[in-house]
């Protein structure tokens, strides 16, 4: 266990008295951590780890081991005692003691007896900085003896009379298990008629034909020795009363009976426990059983309830079938009187049991371990209750404290034990003893005192890896003595981390609760105290999120089909991720069919057992996410399916075996509709008390035809039955014929019992009254019964028709009164109902708050206490106080009208609030009310009080007029609130230029009761923005702003400005640009505007793609001009654009759209109207003639041509087929010019693919193997042969790949004419791109220049 430090409030810093040290290692119990390094040189005293049971119940036939382990340094060693007096061990040769223990073993399997072995043995562990002692371990051997031999004579009863079978089992130890069976070893059965009792007995409440046996018989297990004693079988005969006049006549004298009545009815009789009343006693934490068995006949059921209070619904169970009640973890409260209440048609009986919980000690805090440096203080506290209350008693080193050697530094205080100035000799070991007579706590607290420098136990330069945004943990586990303080550093020079971002917990650790990138680093603990300092490093690495990227999507596929789930995984790049994939949350099935690689789960020929849930785990070492999707797998039905539906109604409902309280209704089903019917629902009808109202009444099988019913008194009955299959629920049957049972007293009592008082002098009792169904038979009746709480008065009753409500009048007011409603009919009264509390009316308060007192916390806040009201005054239910206020006077203008008043509401029992809101330096009067539910009290004297002066808002107004060349005359009105007297004005003023800078700022100070002011020597022409605003001895308030203009010198423009410019006034300036147009090209556009405003202005314009949420693109525009060309953009989209002017906030102009033009063709058909290359295609035609001319020369011989060989070789399939008898090119077709381009095509004959792309670009187009230009345009490689392909009036130049054995093209020509195709012959090019061309050209030889544009 490690060291722990200081609270993460830290109650000690440099500097404090050793009193706070002190206080605060009673915050925290410090014990020395069990590390191996830190063990090696501290000391410490022993501590008790392990020992036997304080009842140590052993089994005599194996050793006997008593255990007593401890820890310490230096190792503890152990002495034991035994009845009180020492144990020799080494005496007994059959007594061994465990190396480095104090366990015990104590061998008597080879010879001894475990009796001599019994007593009190108690372990003590010593070392020399104290002893710690054990529990007093009590060692019995288990015990598990015969029943004494008995002679048990047969038993012969009526039918119907109450019969008791005694078991009285030996006396064993522990105590045994008992129940009954037969010879069989099969258990007896039991039921509300036959149980067995809690002492073992077996009792019938009545005894029928079918309990005649031979063979009752009552076992005793005692599971410590795992044996079994059994009694001697009783014989038990049943029999009516002729057959037992028979056998009195005939063995009266062999033969034990039990009475000649008859078997007739009667009233319940307690058979346990006798009398009206019992006591019980039981400890706290234990279990609480209470019994009650009652013989009757009928069987009379039990009831149980508790006086005065309710049974705890989560700790309350019944057992054998509600006659025993038990209570699990009793405790002190649950003390009180249990009502046992036996009931059958023929009476009722009580029995009420008095329970009283004591309690063993128990603990409400232990003494813990103090370690202490030198010159400390401390305490030990030992606390502990029980009932009755525990003796407190201290031992040192398992000394008594009074015998034990003087130590100065120590004093008894009760409970607890105080050190002062605690010194090396100090240590010690204390026991604290808490007893009573129903047992003891013993307790080992051990006072180190140490003097030891701060150590970190964490290993340096741990490494934590944390994934972002979420917390992390830095540990620094430290031990020294004093307590060090802990602190943190990032950093080699970072400042110690505050708790405003940061976590520091009190064992050292360091929370980062939100880590994120900037938090990666090194971290630097540092532990001190008075004797020294530590430190550590430890380093964190913050790693990005994984992320699934592409999730699987839900999927449908036919039967026999194939379905690709895909799951695309982002992490950090430090970590390795796995992908793993799921099906319903468990393995991939083990089948071929199921293949998986990086990003792909695919599942081919898929079968109906396939369907299900699919899951994507992703995990690396740090997280894990996972994505699912599911796939259901359909297939076509060949055949038309069934019709299914839901059942037909049954039908032929008939009632038979008529009884009080039920009946056995049958049916016959209807048609199950293809699908089998699971199940049936009988309702029932009231036609008594709901009529046309139907309730579920029970649901049998749907094998069943026929169900017993349980039935209410005084309802006429009817039923109806549904079924149900898996489609839905059949329509309702018809209805049964009707009957109705017999009347019965209420079974159930109202709920929602409430009094509440409506007047000062009444209480209004309110319940919930039982329906129709529930009264079980006429003349519905309630009992209301009441009684003042706290007085020793009688209950008051009174019987009242069916109603919901009763006023009781002449009441004290508010008093709580203890309240019960019961039901009652013509046949009887309800069960005792359970008791509520309740209060008489409120009546309005009868005093003010008293002692008034206010505190004004400043210019808008005060603080108002009181004294709280008696309760007795208050007459009723507290609900607050309230304050009313209002505003009586204004120190400034001295006018005395009152304002509305405002309403402060404080609920509970405060006895102080706050006003927030108040005017400053104003007059102000309060009163405060207490509050009940009836309404308010009296209010207070009134309480006047004045808030100080505040600053005042802004002054009202603020106009520049008559501007002259050199002035500006300034008007304004004051502050609306001036919250105070007026000390000044201040007036700031800075001239603007026509770049819109501020010039230097002038400061200006006016006296308060001035509203116009003029300021000369201004400079002609120019802008001036002034600051304005009032001053109270508080300070200045809010400022107003306004700008203004000098006059313009008419001498100096004259001939500049048209005369009906308005020189010199201050004119609003509304500048706005308007008329916003776009002219669009292909990539550009030029943007205009008009501008109606001052001049000098700097414009810019903003733009974007339209629609997208990208901000907005920036240029500036040079001058003052009304246009600009935007360039650099993409074809065919629409932008954007709006025009600003620098400097004026918010101005900027309305958007507008424009939209730029498509993509041209490419620049390469631009050239085929120039002479140079006219002049090259001239040239390359009249090449192409001659070459074709050859061509056909060499065919006509039998020559073969490169392509012609290559074609010969490689036989590509994507070749057009040719001749059987010659080899040639199949014939020319013009079909083919007008066939669309390939989608894609074949793989090449060395399985390469070739890169697909939509882009017919000339690097597209120049990537074959050796399809590459050196800087001065030429090929790099040599061919064998070149061809021009004309495709859609587009030359290509190609070359036969010899290593590929297909044509590739080398890059893109001109347009070529429309009849450009001179040769009738199709290669076709292996090229995604590039399907069949038409042959123009056959070139052979050396290598070509590339053409270029």
């Amino acid at each position: 266990m490690q060291l722990k430090i200081m609270p993460k409030k830290k109650c000690l810093s440099a500097g404090r008295v050793p009193l706070i040290l002190f206080l605060c290692q009673m915050i925290s119990a410090l014990e020395v951590p069990l590390d191996p390094k830190l063990l090696e040189d501290l000391v410490q005293p022993p501590t008790i780890t392990q020992q036997s049971p304080k009842d140590y119940i052993i089994d005599p036939r194996e050793n006997i081991v008593i255990q007593c382990e401890a820890k310490g340094k230096p190792p503890p060693s152990f002495s034991w005692t035994r009845n009180g007096t020492h144990f020799d061990i080494d005496k007994d040769p059959l007594v061994t003691m465990k190396p480095g223990s104090g366990t015990l073993i104590i061998n008597i399997m080879s010879e001894g007896k475990a009796e001599t072995y019994e007593g009190v043995y108690q372990c003590t562990a010593r070392n020399e900085r104290g002893a710690a002692i054990s529990n007093n371990i009590v060692v019995r051997p288990s015990r598990s003896p015969l029943w004494t031999k008995e002679k048990l004579e047969p038993i012969t009863l009526q039918n119907g009379q109450p019969l008791v079978l005694p078991c009285r089992p030996p006396i064993g130890l522990p105590p045994a298990i008992i129940f009954w069976m037969d010879n069989s070893f099969q258990r007896l059965p039991q039921s509300e008629r036959v149980s067995q009792g809690l002492n073992g007995d077996l009792y019938f409440s009545n005894v029928l034909p079918e309990d005649t046996r031979e063979d009752y018989i009552c076992y005793a297990r005692f599971n410590h020795t795992q044996t079994i004693q059994q009694k001697q079988p009783i014989s038990l005969k049943v029999i009516s009363v002729d057959e037992l006049n028979d056998t009195i006549a005939a063995n009266l004298s062999d033969t034990e009976f039990y009475g000649a009545k008859s078997s007739k009815e009667r009233p319940p009789t307690f058979l346990t426990p006798e009398g009206n009343a019992s006591r019980k006693e039981e400890l706290r934490g234990n279990v609480l059983s209470l019994e009650c068995i009652a013989e009757g006949l009928p069987t009379p059921l039990i009831y149980w309830i508790k006086e005065d209070g309710t049974l705890p619904a989560n700790r309350t169970f019944y057992r054998n079938f509600q006659k025993t009640l038990q209570i699990i973890q009793v405790s002190e409260a649950d003390s009180g009187n249990y009502q046992c209440i036996a009931k059958n048609t023929l009476g009722i009986i009580r029995h009420t049991i008095s329970v009283t919980v004591k309690a063993a000690p128990y603990w409400i805090m232990a003494p813990r371990n103090l370690v202490l440096s030198p010159g400390e203080d401390g305490t030990l506290i030992c606390r502990a209750n029980g009932n009755p209350k525990p003796r407190i008693s201290w031992l040192t080193n398992g000394v008594p404290t009074e015998i034990a050697p003087d130590d100065p530094s120590r004093r008894i205080d009760g409970d607890t034990i105080i050190f002062s100035n605690v010194q090396e000799r100090s240590s010690a070991v204390y026991q604290c003893n808490a007893s009573n007579e129903y047992g003891y706590l013993l307790a080992n607290a051990f006072v180190n005192v140490l003097a030891e420098l701060p150590r970190i136990l964490t290993p340096a330069n741990t490494l934590y890896q944390v994934i972002a945004n979420r917390p992390a943990f830095l540990d620094c586990a430290f031990f020294g003595s004093p307590l060090p303080t802990i602190e943190w550093f990032k950093g080699a020079k970072g400042s110690a981390l505050h708790e405003d971002i940061y976590v520091i917990h009190e064992n050292g650790t360091l929370e980062i609760p939100v880590a994120q990138k900037d938090n990666s680093g090194t971290y630097t603990c540092v532990a001190r105290n008075k004797l020294g300092v530590a430190k550590n490093e430890v380093h964190l690495e913050i790693k990005d999120p994984t992320r699934i990227l592409k999730q699987p999507e839900y999927a449908v596929v036919q039967r026999g089909g194939r379905v690709s789930f895909e799951c695309k995984v982002k992490h950090d790049h430090t970590l390795i991720a796995t992908v793993t994939w799921l099906k319903d949350n468990g393995e991939l099935p083990n089948d071929e069919r199921f293949t998986v690689d990086k990003d792909h789960l695919v599942v081919t020929d898929v079968r109906d057992s396939d369907g299900g849930i699919y899951t994507c785990v992703a995990n690396t070492t740090l997280d894990e996410v996972s994505a699912s999707a599911v796939l259901s797998v359909v297939a076509p039905t060949p055949t038309p399916a069934p019709i299914y539906d839901v059942p037909s109604p049954p039908f032929d409902l008939e009632l038979t075996d008529q009884l009080d309280k039920s009946v056995q209704l049958s049916w016959t089903p209807g048609d199950d509709n293809n699908s089998p019917i699971t199940k049936f629902i009988i309702e029932y009808e009231d036609a008594m008390h709901e009529a046309g109202l139907w309730h579920h009444q029970a649901e049998v099988s749907g094998t069943q035809t026929t169900a017993q019913l349980k039935l209410s008194p005084y309802v006429n009955y009817s039923f109806r039955v549904m079924a149900e299959n898996s489609i839905g629920r059949s329509l309702p049957s018809e209805a049964s014929e009707q009957y109705q049972t017999k009347a019965a007293e209420p079974d159930k009592n109202p709920t929602a019992v409430e009094g509440l008082g409506s007047e000062p002098d009444n209480l209004v009792i309110t319940w919930k009254p039982l329906n129709g169904f529930e009264s079980n038979g006429p003349g519905l009746q309630y009992k209301v019964s009441w009684r003042q709480k706290d007085g020793d008065d009688e209950w008051t009753s009174v019987v009242v028709a069916n109603v919901s409500k009763y006023i009781v009048s002449g009441t004290p007011t508010f008093v709580p009164y203890l309240i019960k409603v019961q039901a009652l009919n013509v046949m009887g009264f309800a069960p005792e109902p359970a008791v509520v509390t309740g209060h008489s009316g409120e009546d309005l308060p009868m005093v003010a708050p008293g002692n008034v007192r206010v505190n004004v916390v400043n210019s808008t806040l005060a603080e108002v206490h009181w004294d709280p009201v008696p309760l007795k005054s208050i007459r009723g239910r507290l609900q607050g106080y309230r304050i009313y206020y209002w505003k009586a006077q204004s120190a400034s203008q001295r006018n005395r009208r009152h304002l509305e008043k405002k309403i402060l509401t404080f609920q509970g029992s405060k006895t102080h609030g706050m006003l927030p809101g108040l005017e400053p330096f104003s007059h102000y009067a309060l009163n405060v009310r207490v509050v009940n539910g009836k309404g308010e009290g009296p209010a207070s004297p009134d309480r006047a009080f004045s808030t100080p002066e505040g600053v005042p808002s802004a002054p009202s107004s603020l106009k520049i007029v008559n501007p002259t060349l050199d002035s500006l005359t300034l008007e304004w009105d004051p502050p609306s609130r001036p919250n105070g007297i007026l000390t000044e004005y201040t007036l700031k003023y800075q001239p603007i230029n026509s770049t819109h800078e501020l010039g230097p700022l002038i400061d200006l100070k006016i006296p308060a009761n001035k509203t116009r002011w003029t300021l000369k020597n201004l400079n002609f022409s120019t802008r001036y923005k002034f600051y304005f605003y009032a001053q109270t001895s508080v300070g200045p308030g809010s400022q107003i702003t306004e700008e203004g203009v000098t006059t313009v010198d008419e001498g100096k423009m004259a001939g500049i400005l048209p005369p009906d410019v308005g020189a010199g006034k201050v004119q609003a300036v509304n500048p706005r640009i308007s008329n916003l147009t776009a002219a669009a090209a292909e990539t550009s556009a030029n943007i205009s505007w008009k501008y109606e405003g001052p001049e000098h202005v700097n414009f810019y314009v903003e733009y974007g793609v339209a629609g997208s949420k990208e901000e907005w693109r920036k240029e500036i525009v040079n001058g003052s001009r009304s246009f600009f060309g935007l360039k650099g953009l993409m074809p065919g989209t629409a932008y954007k654009v709006r025009v600003g002017a620098e400097g004026h906030s918010g101005f900027v102009s309305s958007e507008a759209v424009f939209e730029t033009g498509p993509a041209m063709a490419s620049r390469q058909v631009d050239i085929a109207t120039q002479g140079w290359f006219i002049g090259l295609m001239c040239a390359v035609a009249l090449l192409i003639l001659i070459l074709l001319i050859v061509c056909f020369i060499r065919r006509n011989k039998g020559g073969k041509y490169p392509v012609k060989e290559k074609e010969d070789a490689h036989a590509d399939p994507e070749i057009q087929p040719m001749k059987e008898d010659d080899g040639t090119f199949g014939e020319y077709s013009d079909a083919e010019d007008h066939k669309p381009l390939k989608k894609g095509s074949r793989t090449p004959s060395d399985r390469t693919v070739k890169k697909e792309d939509s882009d017919d670009s000339l690097v597209d187009y120049g990537e074959g193997v050796n399809g590459q230009f050196n800087e001065d345009g030429s090929f790099i490689g040599q061919y064998s042969a070149f061809a021009i392909l004309n495709h859609k009036q587009v030359g290509y130049l190609t070359t036969l790949d010899e290593k590929l054995g297909h044509l590739q093209v080398l890059h893109p020509l001109l347009p070529l004419h429309p009849h450009f195709s001179l040769c009738p012959k199709t290669i076709c090019a292996n090229s995604p791109k590039l399907a069949c061309f038409t042959t123009c050209l056959l070139v052979t030889g050396p290598l070509v220049p590339a053409l270029h544009p």
